[in-house]
């Protein structure tokens, strides 16, 4: 298990309002509460013990506060991703100065066209890295990923997505080999080695939690997942990301943790 001791989050931008999203009858995101959402997420990754560098708004990429989805990052180094939205394609050459902060040449990658991949099709366990094939992400950005971990000593695997938008929107890794997974993920044979969480489909959308060095931050509004997640002996922090959930987004979409 591996502490982290970095992120990097964006500041929503007021164009969040006009981002993409698969649950327009949720509404348009209030722009002023999801800034005061994003106050409170900030607070949580802080009070985990790790360092948060908080990058301007981007008016010009309505989605860019998911900030997870233009790069991937390893205990080996950066992977820049190429974004499958064309509307959200040019957020990954906003990403990779930063990154430059914490990574020299040597040690950033990047997937090129036709190649595409969204972080937050990505899942890390360990030194293994869970890639979910979905609209977003192709066959060819999976074969170039793959190419990159094998060249650091990581390994990864496919997994085919039916329903959902991301990988993580219905599983995610809270270390000590459990993981919350919702829907199609349930029986997936991918991680029938885990130990699993179910979460329930009215609260699908809590399976999104984040692990931060032994807490684990669950969004607000799911209480039989923030139970069991309890249950299983983490310390929490709940977080609200109602205005975030308007664009299919979600805790893990909204920093880049290392």
């Amino acid at each position: 298990m591996t502490a982290f001791t970095h992120t990097i989050v964006r500041r929503p931008s007021r164009s969040l309002v006009d981002g993409i999203t698969s649950a327009p009858e949720l509404g348009k995101p209030d722009f002023e509460l999801a800034i005061k959402q994003h106050n409170t997420y900030i607070d949580a990754l802080l009070a985990c013990g790790v360092d948060v560098t908080v990058l301007p708004p981007l008016e010009q990429y309505p989605d860019s506060v998911f900030v997870e989805d233009p790069a991937v990052i390893t205990r080996c180094g950066a992977i820049i991703t190429n974004p499958g939205a064309d509307s959200r394609n040019g957020e990954k050459d906003e990403i990779e100065p930063v990154l430059h902060r914490f990574f020299d040449d040597e040690h950033i990658k990047h997937i090129e066209a036709p190649g595409t991949l969204d972080g937050g099709d990505v899942m890390m366990v360990g030194d293994h890295f869970y890639v979910g094939r979905s609209a977003r992400t192709n066959e060819e950005g999976i074969r170039q990923f793959f190419s990159i971990l094998k060249g650091w000593g990581l390994s990864g695997s496919e997994v085919p997505l039916e329903l959902v938008l991301h990988l993580k929107t219905g599983v995610n890794y809270i270390e000590n080999n459990i993981m919350l997974v919702s829907g199609e993920f349930i029986e997936k044979p991918d991680f029938a080695d885990y130990t699993k969480i179910v979460v329930p489909e009215d609260e699908a959308y809590g399976a999104n939690c984040i692990w931060v060095n032994d807490t684990v931050i669950v969004a607000e509004g799911y209480p039989t997942v923030l139970k069991a997640v309890q249950d299983a002996g983490y310390k929490t922090i709940v977080v609200d990301t109602s205005e975030y959930r308007k664009l299919d987004g979600g805790l893990s979409c909204m920093s880049l943790r290392f």
